[in-house]
This record gives C-alpha cells, structure tokens and sequence, in this order.
C-alpha cells in the first residue's frame, strides 16, 4: 500500500506518513477537531521513486560534501535533484492508487497537496516553511503533477541548508505527500498555545486574516492579534489587513484587495479566538506540549490544517504540584549557559550544595520559597544582584506581579540564600588560606588513592561516599567566611573609597597580583611553557602544523622536543582537569584533548618574550601597591583621616589575603571531577566489552543513577534512548537559557535601567575598572582563538579555562557574568578593563571593529 487515509494514521507513523501526515491521523483522532478528509502517499512511494534514478545516488554523495555556508554549491546541487525527481514519471500502479484515493474525495475536488517530511513538525526540529504545499489543486493530472513537485521540495535550497544546520543526514529524510479536501474559509491564520515570544504557557495568541492562512505564512498581510488566558482576551491588536488570498473558480490562488470598509474589522470575534483556544489547548493536551496550530473559520467552525511543537520554547522544570515557582539559571553564575549531557547535569545535582531542577539541558535553583519571605528575599537579592544585575532585575519582575510569589511570614522556611548565610568573621591570616588548600589537597589525593580499586558497583557506591565527602569540603564553614572576606573587603574598599576620595572601583587596583589565585597562576604558567617553547623553532614549526591529539608523542622527535614535552606535560598535571564548560563532566578535559592548547601557547610565543609571567606578576604587585600608598596618603589628608586610612589598611590587608582564595574551590571540584571521570570511563570501557553499550562515550547520555543502574543490572542500553538522547542534546543547543523561569513557562533576562550612557552603547556590568580602546576579536571557541597583543576579548561567557587567553588581551567583554564571578576577578587580577553581562554582544560587535570597553563605568562604545 503506497496510500493511507488521514483515518488510518496517527503521530507515531512519522516514518511512513512524515510529521504533516502523522499529525493530521493524531488531530483527526481528538474528539471535537475538525480535519478536512484527506490521505497520505507514504514515503514508501517516494523512496520507489527515488530509486528509479540512477543518478541520485551520485547527487546525493555530492551534497553531503557541501557545507551550510556554501550556498552557491547548495543552490546548483539541490536544483539539479530537483530536476531529476521532478523528472520520473510516476509508475501506472502508484498513480492508479493515488487517483483512487482521490475519487473517494470527489475526482473533481478542489485539494490541498502538501509536503510531509519525516524530519517536520519533530519536537526538537518543525522544520516549518522548508518544504512546499499547494493549495486548491483540481483534477488528478494536476493532483499528480503536484505531488511530484511535493516529492522534489524535499530539495528546496532552504531545505536543504536546514538538515545541514542541524547535522541530519539527508539520505535519512523521505518524504510523504499529503493530499485534502481544500478549506474555504472566511478567516484563518495561526494559533500558538503558549507565548512564543515570552514562553508563558497560560498564555494563547492567535494571528488572525482574512482568506486562505498562507498569506500570513508568507508574510503578505499583518495580521490581527488576539491574546487569550484564562478564558477571555486580555488583548487584541487589529490590524488594516489590506489584502487576502482567495481561490480560484479554476484552481490555484489569487491575492486580493480587502474592501475599504472590511480592512479594519476584526477577523475573528472575541468569542470565537476565546473558542479556538480551547480547542488548542485540547490538542495541546493529546500532543503533550505546546502546539503551533494552522486553522480555517468555515460557516462558523474552526477546520485544523496542521499542528506542530513549537521548538523554541525553552522547557520547564517538572513539579509535583501545581504551584508557582520562579527558577533561577546556575549556568550564568557558572559562566556555563551551554546545555550539558545528561551524566553532566546529573553529578553537579548530585555534588551541589542545594538542589537543583533540570530544563533544557541546563540546571535551576528554585528561589520560590526564599522570595516569599520578606527577611530571606532581601538577602537573595542582593547576593543574586552582586553577581549578576541582570538575575536581580528578573526577579523583581516578577515580584511585582501581584500574587505569583505566595507570602510567607518572615519565620516562614524560605532557608538561606544559595551559598549560605552570613558567615562570620574571620581573622586576616593568610595561613587560612594554606590550611584550606592543603586540607583540599589531601582529600584530592585521598580520593585519587581510593577509587583506584573500585569497579562494578562498588564503584558506584564510592562515588556516592565520595560526593558526600566532595560537599563536606565545599561546604565547609571556614571556606565559605575565607570568600566571603575578601569579596566583602572588595566591596567595603569600593564603597568607602568612592564615598571617601570620589573613586570607583578603586579595590580593581588595589587587588592586582593578589596571592593564591589558582586560576591566574594556570594563565601566567603558559607564559612560562612558551618560553620553554621560543627557542625551538623545529618545536614551534611543528606546533603550528600539528592537529593531532597525540602531538605529544611526536615532540621527542624534534631537537629540544623532549624538554618541550615536559613543560606541556607538567602543566597538564597541574591544570590539564580544566577545560572550557569544565562544570560538565562529559566534557574533554585537556589532559584528554592537549592539542585545544596549542593555539595559545604558539600566541604567547608570538606575542610575549621571555620571563613575562614573572614580570607580570610584579608589575601587578607594584601597582597594588603604590595604589595602596596613594589611597592611604590621601585618606590621611581628610577629617578623621588616621582612623579612615586605618580601616582602609585592614580591608587591604583582608582583601589580598582573602581574594585569591575565591577560585580554589572550583579548582578542587574540577580536580575531583577530573578523578570521578577517569573512574567512569574505565567502567565504560567494561560495558563497551561486555556489548551493554555501543561506545565508551555513550555513557554521558545517561544520568548518573542511570549508568548505575546498567552496571547493577548488566542491561544493555536501548539504541533508540541513546539515539534520542543525542538528538534532545543537539536540538537544546539552539535553545537560549534564561536568568530566571517561572512555572509558567515565562523567560526573563531582566533590563539594565540606566540613563547614564552614551546614545548606542552597549550597557553591562563594570567588572574591572580602566578604559581601553583596541580590536574586537569575538571568539566563540577558545581552540579557535587567534589574538594579538591589545586586542579586546569578545565572548559568550569565559569560565577559569579562558584565562590563559587573558594575559594576551588588552580588555574583555562578555555575554553573561557579574562582580565576582571568575572572568571577572581574573580579569581584575590581571588589570584588564572589563564589561560583562552584556547581552547579544558576539552579534552586535563585529569580529574586528574597533570598540572602547569602559570598564569603570559598564559599558562598550563600538567606534566607527
């Protein structure tokens, strides 16, 4: 059978009737929705088709070469597979079935011939507009001839270029046709069952013309917007709809003037969007998501044309109730927002201090509780508003929606803020700082002792133990008052010295070359493998050619190569568990992928000379401290200027004890990460041998408990979950996650409410104090960085392993950031003008411009 009725098909037969086919058999299940009668040419048909061309096979080689950014090769290739299918003739047999089909609709009926991929409408990929439909087709030579060209869309350049965008192959996409009854309707158009510009769930609007809806697909006509929650519309924009496109007596469509007195008149009553709501949120409720639906008004009755998931919803955490919750992104305060695999997300839940939700691939902490009471809302947000001003503005957003935040009394459980409460003070004694490094140390070692001899489910069970003990150390109270010092110091020495001398940010100098920073000490030891590097020039040839993963074992061919090796490799054993996205277990490591390095120590050979970590170093502590004597002496000179000068002394003194200290902690979760990963895919390995898994890495497709669950019960791993693991992961990369998330689906970034920049500029927030002017270099890979010296550092978001790029540069500006997250205090200890949190700014500067980072004050100016 190479034809199925709508009837006979419902949205688990993609594979045979494409997504279009497979939804229409689900709607027209739904009691109460419409569907005009129709039926599918199933992809069996089309795939006979395609084999009656010796050609393609060839065609379809030559296009799987062609990149997405190669358009002319794109254009001339699927033109010319377009040719071809257009081309054969449809075997008598197939066409004897379809015109058959056709009589049971009347053989002179007026029909919809529409595409019908087996990649549409997927939950993780729509797909919309890429294929092409046909509307009031009449008569079966046409209806064939249509069906052809249906059959051939599958190679519209646009097609074409999104299968290569999202990574599907083009050999595993068919094509089904669907054929239907034509709809005349008055009005019709598009409803979304949940906002697609905000996300809110609660929220239906419906786009509403006169004529056939394809001309508001198509973008001819404005159409009127209705927006309905809770049963009634809370607003409506109605639109001068100058034209429409109507059918033809004869076939095919013809756009058309609207009369004078009709362009101004609403297409659909109030009552009757009120009414199409609720049938979407009926087929929202087969589907199991929210739906973007294509509906006709017929004497009064609402036919569905399509439905399909709208994709660009980001997801919401699941809930056992009902009630409100606001969700607050840990990636922006991790300087990570790209999604993670689920064995990823699943061990930070797993070794964080509170608990967390997953959406999206992303993790949130829901602050519902602690908003709702008074004495703990206050403490949220200010310490959300230290980091990120922009989570803070998102979150009084929301506050001030009446009622969506409950009230609680101020005894109410609402807990600490993340991170804990206020600790209390500790004494200026750097021997803090030691014991705290040391006391990590052992435990790193103990743990990398331990796990040596544990497989199976034993080791599962240790890693548990482990994760304990991993929080006992982050969670440890004199850890938490060791950062809380120094970044209250900076805070204090901000505050009072701008208050006192008129100077911002004055702690940004003061705080230069500060002691135990780990993560400025990793950017300055690549300065030291460079100059390890510079005089070998048999070494830095190779480096320059070399792609290879195991470039490190060519290096002992080479004149001076083996002591080339062992700079690298002594670097990696102190730093070779970071890597970028590091809070991501899944990700390589650059112990496991050295060569990401390379780029940046072949640009330090390039742009510095020898001994520059060093002289780095004490150019900082210099300037620290003649600004430390200026401060003081200028303090002195004020009323009350002994004892002002003597506080400022001891939040000096505090703040380079302290502030240094605030990157270990991360250091030591990455060096257990680092410890837990090894473990694991030793364990991988076991299951690959054991035929449980088909490849080591297919693990990170599966959660923690999950993985411990196959080891337990030595289950193979179903193909299809992994398959739809992969596919989820990829389709959440084009997904943008939020500060904030409400329960009802709501995405808030928050605003910067400020008057006190130039006209154009682009606002952020002021991380590191200075002006610079120089080359935009907007990096998006760190492997692909190519910097010289003074240019300014344009990015997504940097987390500790974009720090070696940071002695290069003359300024940074980032996407996502705040005061004291760690491309931020890098960046002050480095003395480097910075601007973070500054939105869509890798599309807004243009690789190469000229731009002025001011970073005392928060904003870029992007210079002609």
């Amino acid at each position: 059978m190479h034809v199925l009725d709508l009837q006979e098909v419902d949205e688990t037969q993609v594979a045979v009737v494409g997504g279009k086919g497979a939804h229409l058999g689900g709607l027209s299940r739904i009691e109460g929705i419409h569907v005009p009668r129709g039926f599918c040419v199933t992809t069996d048909a089309f795939r006979r088709i395609v084999a009656q061309a010796p050609s393609m096979g060839d065609l379809l080689d030559r296009l799987a070469r062609v990149g997405p950014d190669e358009r002319e090769a794109t254009r001339t290739l699927s033109a010319e597979i377009r040719r071809v299918v257009e081309g054969i003739v449809i075997p008598d047999d197939l066409a004897a079935e379809i015109t058959g089909a056709l009589a049971a609709l009347g053989e002179r009926a007026a029909c919809a011939v529409r595409s019908s991929a087996t990649a549409e409408d997927l939950p993780t990929a729509s797909f919309a507009g890429q294929q092409d439909t046909y509307l009031n087709v009449m008569g079966p030579a046409a209806v064939l001839r249509h069906v052809s060209r249906c059959w051939a869309s599958l190679f519209t350049e646009r097609a074409v270029t999104y299968r290569q965008r999202n990574g599907i192959d083009h050999r595993t996409v068919h094509m089904a046709v669907v054929v239907q009854q034509m709809a005349f309707p008055q009005a019709s158009g598009i409803l979304f069952t949940a906002d697609p510009v905000t996300g809110n769930r609660t929220l239906s609007t419906v786009d509403a013309g006169f004529g056939l809806g394809e001309a508001l697909v198509a973008g001819l006509v404005n159409p009127d917007v209705f927006a309905v929650r809770g049963g009634e519309v809370v607003a409506r924009s109605i639109a001068a709809k100058q034209r429409a496109l109507q059918a033809l007596p004869g076939g095919g469509t013809q756009e058309v003037a609207v009369d004078a007195e009709r362009r101004e008149q609403p297409a659909l009553t109030d009552a009757q969007a009120v009414r199409l709501v609720e049938l979407g949120r009926r087929i929202e409720a087969h589907f199991g998501r929210p739906q973007d639906i294509e509906w006709c008004l017929v004497d009064d009755g609402f036919r569905i044309v399509q439905s399909r998931p709208i994709t660009t919803l980001f997801p919401v955490p699941e809930t056992a109730d009902r009630e409100n919750h606001v969700y607050v992104s840990v990636g922006h305060g991790q300087m990570m927002t790209d999604p993670m695999k689920s064995l990823g997300f699943s061990m930070w839940q797993l070794t964080a201090m509170v608990p967390m939700q997953e959406a999206g691939g992303r993790l949130f902490v829901d602050v519902t509780r602690r908003l709702a009471s008074p004495a703990s809302r206050a403490g949220l947000l200010d310490a959300l508003g230290k980091g990120d001003p922009l989570i803070r503005d998102a979150l009084e957003t929301v506050l001030d929606r009446d009622g969506f935040v409950p009230s609680l009394p101020d005894t109410g459980p609402g807990g600490p803020p993340p991170g804990g409460g206020a600790p209390s003070p500790i004494e200026t004694d750097p021997a803090i700082v030691t014991d705290l490094i040391e006391r990590s140390r052992v435990s790193t070692a103990a743990l990398e002792r331990d796990i040596r001899t544990k497989t199976g489910p034993a080791l599962f069970e240790f890693l548990l133990e482990a994760f304990e003990e991993h929080k006992r150390i982050l969670g440890d109270p004199l850890s938490h008052q060791a950062i809380m010092a120094g970044m209250e110091a900076t805070w204090w020495l901000n505050d009072k010295l701008q208050e006192w001398l008129g100077e911002k940010n004055a702690a940004d100098t003061l705080t230069l070359s500060a002691p135990d920073n780990i993560t400025s000490e990793m950017g300055l030891a690549l300065l030291d493998v460079a100059d390890v590097i510079r005089p070998l020039p048999e070494v830095v040839s190779y480096l320059q050619d070399t792609r290879d993963e195991d470039f490190l074992d060519g290096l002992a061919k080479l004149a001076g190569g083996t002591e080339a090796r062992d700079a690298i490799e002594a670097y990696l054993d102190r730093y070779g568990m970071r890597c970028v996205g590091e809070i991501d277990i899944t990700r390589p490591r650059w112990r496991e992928r050295p060569v990401t390095l390379v780029p940046v120590i072949l640009d330090n050979v390039r742009n510095f000379g020898p001994g520059a970590a060093e002289r780095r170093f004490e150019q900082g502590r210099r300037r620290a401290q003649e600004k430390e004597q200026d401060v003081l002496s200028r303090l002195r000179a004020l009323p009350d200027g002994d004892l002002k000068a003597d506080e400022a002394k001891g939040m000096i003194d505090r703040v380079r004890t302290f502030i240094g200290y605030r990157e270990y902690p991360k250091y030591n979760i990455i060096s257990r990460y680092f410890v837990y990963k090894q473990a694991l895919l030793e364990e991988a390995e076991r299951l690959v041998e054991a035929g449980l898994v088909p490849e080591r890495e297919d693990v990170f497709h599966l959660t923690f408990q999950e993985l411990h669950d196959v080891v337990r019960s030595h289950r193979k791993v179903g193909q299809e979950l992994l398959q739809e693991r992969k596919d989820t992961f990829r389709a959440y990369h084009a997904l943008t996650p939020p500060r904030v998330l409400t329960s009802e689906g709501e995405a808030l970034t928050g605003a910067y409410r400020r008057d006190d920049v130039p006209p154009g500029a682009l606002v952020g927030v002021p991380v590191s104090a200075g002006t610079v002017e120089g080359r935009a270099r907007v990096v998006l890979d760190m492997a692909q960085a190519d910097l010289e010296a003074g240019d300014i550092l344009v990015t997504a978001f940097t987390d500790p392993s974009w720090s070696p790029l940071f002695v290069g540069i003359a300024g940074l500006v980032t996407e996502v950031g705040g005061l004291m997250t760690h491309g931020a205090v890098i960046a002050r200890e480095y003395g480097l003008p910075a601007v973070v949190g500054v939105e869509r700014a890798t599309r807004l500067i243009r690789d190469g411009q000229r731009i002025r980072v001011h970073g005392t004050d928060g904003y870029v100016e992007i210079l002609p």
